[in-house]
């Protein structure tokens, strides 16, 4: 990945159940937001799909495939970067790190 600090179309994004950062779309229950999440393949917790990465059995957080916008890989611990990065704020039909094919 050459620039991870970039966010890319879900279609993309790693269903391996490593965690990812994802942009939350808005929604009636507030702003678009950033949040960690990763992919399960489904367990007797939850169905197949993304997760909140603080989701516990019991607990389950579970983002349908339209709440989430787009993704990009964790960053690396890095301390001169003290902040999350923003979520994504273009146009849906705006291209995302390609074509998304």
């Amino acid at each position: 990945m050459d620039e991870p600090d970039r966010w890319r179309h879900m279609s993309s994004a790693p269903r391996d159940g490593s965690r990812v950062l994802v942009t939350v779309r808005s929604s009636e229950q507030g702003p678009a937001e950033v949040d960690v999440a990763y992919w399960s393949n489904g367990d007797r917790f939850g169905a197949e799909g993304w997760r909140a990465s603080d989701s516990s059995p019991g607990r389950i957080v579970e983002y349908a495939e339209p709440e989430l916008k787009c993704w990009m890989p964790m960053p690396s611990a890095d301390r001169s970067r003290a902040s999350a990065p923003s979520p994504w704020q273009g146009e849906d039909a705006q291209q995302l790190d390609g074509s998304g094919i």
